[in-house]
């Protein structure tokens, strides 16, 4: 399985949920897409965005203030 990182670290929404749309419509199903954010928002709106999309999503905090948001494309 590959993965595609994107960097999204000091920017704010809804840029980081705009980034990861564009990036998930070029990659292939079962590819898993991996965001670098350090906002807080981002957590709420591209995992919620993403799980009604039917991805699997999950995420990590990496560091203080700092997340990776990963998203298996599954269609």
């Amino acid at each position: 399985m590959s993965e595609v990182r994107i960097d999204c670290m000091y920017e704010a929404c809804p840029l980081p949920l705009l980034k990861a749309l564009k990036k998930l419509k070029e990659m292939e199903i079962g590819q898993v897409l991996i965001m670098e954010t350090d906002h807080s928002c981002s957590i709420t709106n591209v995992v919620e965005w993403a799980k009604k999309q039917g991805h699997e999503v999950d995420y990590a905090e990496i560091g203080d203030g700092e997340w990776e948001i990963y998203i298996e494309k599954r269609k």
